[in-house]
């Protein structure tokens, strides 16, 4: 299984990247623990800055964008995280996203993050994250995880409070939508199982 991670972040280091990175291992763990083997790509946009840009201007993809597009769109998994800017998504983050296909990400399963400075903007998450990823028609997983900056020394339980305990039922979570998927080899339709798998994650 390929599992790629997509981080938004513009500083190094980024408490976006560590997010990502720890959504990511939690998924990983709960696919080993299953039998899957796993293999994460980390996209960082920073990087990619001036090719998304040149995308909007010569219809064209260069080719580290184009690399990053086939990434996403075809990987068992996604993990997507932004910083919060004026209250949402960074604007990077959504250029990334506005030159993918708007069917490439169809059935996809989805973990959606934020980053910022307070927990007023938690709301990011399911005002501006998850309506885009709707859009996509991705499958999102239905445990979003926000972190400010006092969640990163508030400790806590790993399975019972605070960011920890987010981070792991999300990744369960993705992990969960990733085995109901059928390998992108292996015939046959998953929108039941998907559905399916879907369903019961939201009454958990």
């Amino acid at each position: 299984m390929k599992l790629t991670v997509v981080s938004a972040g513009l500083s190094t280091p980024s408490s976006t990247r560590l997010l990502a990175d720890r959504l990511a291992e939690v998924a990983r763990d709960e696919l080993a623990d299953q039998g899957h083997t796993v293999s994460i790509e980390v996209v960082e946009l920073r990087t990619l800055a001036g090719d998304v840009a040149n995308h909007f201007v010569t219809g064209f993809a260069p080719p580290r964008l184009a690399a990053a597009i086939d990434a996403v769109t075809g990987s068992d998994g996604l993990i997507a995280v932004t910083p919060v800017f004026t209250a949402s998504y960074s604007g990077l983050f959504k250029s990334f996203f506005d030159v993918i296909a708007p069917d490439a990400l169809t059935r996809q399963p989805v973990l959606v993050a934020a980053t910022g400075g307070t927990a007023r903007h938690s709301l990011v998450l399911e005002h501006a994250l998850r309506p885009l990823f709707a859009y996509l028609r991705a499958a999102v997983v239905p445990t979003a995880v926000y972190a400010a900056s006092e969640d990163w020394g508030s400790g806590g339980d790993e399975y019972t409070d605070g960011l920890p305990a987010r981070i792991r039922r999300a990744g369960g979570e993705l992990a969960a939508l990733m085995a109901a998927r059928p390998a992108r080899d292996e015939p046959g339709d998953d929108v039941t199982a998907l559905e399916r798998q879907l369903a019961d994650l939201r009454f958990d």
